[in-house]
This record gives C-alpha cells, sequence and structure tokens, in this order.
C-alpha cells in the first residue's frame, strides 16, 4: 500500500495571442506568446521547487498545451507523454468564435446557467467533459498511485474536475477561476478525489492587458 498520497497537479497552459478574446477549442495551429513562454518558463521553475519528485509528465495534444510542457520536460529530462483525456472540450460550432459575440448568445446564458444540461451544438456536453477527467483520474490512481503526475490542459477541463472535487453541482463550475499557467492540485485516493489547492503559482505579474 502507498504510504504517500497519489497527486495530480493540473496546468493549464499558457497565455496565447487569442486568450480571453476568442474560443479556440481544438484548432490547430495556436500557439503561445511570448508572455506564455515566460509563464512556461516560470511554471518548470516553481513546480518541482512545490512538488518534488514528478514521476509522468503528461499534456493536451494541442501546441499551446504541449508549448507549456516543454520546459518543465526539459528540466526533469522526461519526455511529456500526449493524453487524449486532457484536451480542450469540442465548441463545435462555436469554435473559433469571439467571446463577444458568443456572450450575447441565448444558448451562453444556459451554459452558465445549467452547465450540468449543456452541450456545445455539434460538440461535447460538459458531462462528456467530466466523465473523461474522472476516467483519467481512475488510470492515475492506478498506474501512478503514491506518485506525483503533472497534466498540462486547458481551463475548462480543471474547472469541471474542481467542481466535482469540491462536491458541488457541475452547474456551478463558472464559479472557479482558472488563470493561464496556473497549478491546481488533486489528491487521489481509493475514497475518492478532494482538492488541494486551486489556480495557484507561475503567473509573472498577471496577465498583460
Amino acid at each position: 500500500m502507498a504510504t504517500n498520497p497519489t497527486r495530480l497537479i493540473l496546468v493549464r497552459h499558457g497565455t496565447t495571442p487569442t486568450t480571453g478574446k476568442i474560443l479556440p477549442g481544438r484548432a490547430a495551429g495556436l500557439h503561445l506568446s511570448d508572455y506564455g513562454r515566460q509563464q512556461a518558463n516560470a511554471v518548470a521553475e516553481q513546480l518541482p521547487v512545490r512538488f518534488g519528485t514528478v514521476s509522468a509528465i503528461f499534456t493536451s495534444p494541442l501546441e499551446r498545451a504541449q508549448e507549456t510542457a516543454q520546459p518543465l520536460s526539459q528540466r526533469l529530462k522526461q519526455a511529456a507523454v500526449i493524453e487524449p483525456r486532457l484536451i480542450e472540450c469540442d465548441f463545435g460550432e462555436w469554435t473559433g468564435a469571439t467571446l463577444t459575440k458568443l456572450y450575447r448568445k441565448p444558448a451562453w446564458r444556459d451554459l452558465m446557467a445549467q452547465a450540468g444540461n449543456f452541450r456545445f451544438p455539434g460538440g461535447e456536453s460538459i458531462r462528456e467533459v467530466l466523465e473523461r477527467m474522472t476516467n483519467l483520474i481512475d488510470t492515475i490512481r492506478s498506474e501512478h498511485a503514491g506518485e506525483t503526475v503533472v497534466g498540462f490542459t486547458h481551463a475548462d477541463p480543471i474547472k469541471i474536475l474542481a467542481t466535482d472535487a469540491l462536491g458541488m453541482h457541475v452547474d456551478q463550475m463558472h464559479r472557479i477561476s482558472v488563470a493561464t499557467a496556473s497549478m491546481t492540485t488533486f489528491v487521489i485516493s481509493q475514497s475518492g478525489l478532494s482538492l488541494d489547492s486551486l489556480n495557484t503559482g507561475s503567473m509573472i505579474g498577471g496577465d498583460p492587458a
């Protein structure tokens, strides 16, 4: 039986040129900004100091997450493994839309009010995101008991999993804020999932204007 806790540290990718402006979803070709690369380097410096030995590094398949993972991977001399379950939500028809346009849609108000019943038009439902993240937790519990694992991912998967870990209804996911390049830590045990820390670290004076 493992004496150390099993920890999963989820890191949101660093800032991109469209952060806070566009819903990029799973569209390819979006890379970190210069500031985002600075944030990624800060994660690589801070994370080993905070958490010690890291047994595995996983990353969403999207470029912005892989680029955020790269400095830590290089520092620890561990390859970052692509983990499809860490990918951004499939926003379907909303992919690439500006946030100002989406805010005006009645469906956006539905997402804010009843996320648990929401499916992105032509895309994934919030509950499907929760299911794949919960499945990932089961895998880590089985394959990395007593270890510390890092996953580079996106804001909504982190919010959805944090909501679940806190025992909140998934409708309340938007009460949680996840900054770019922040670290959120979960403790995994046989009895369940708990949230150890939320939205911490790595900011370099906050997101640029």
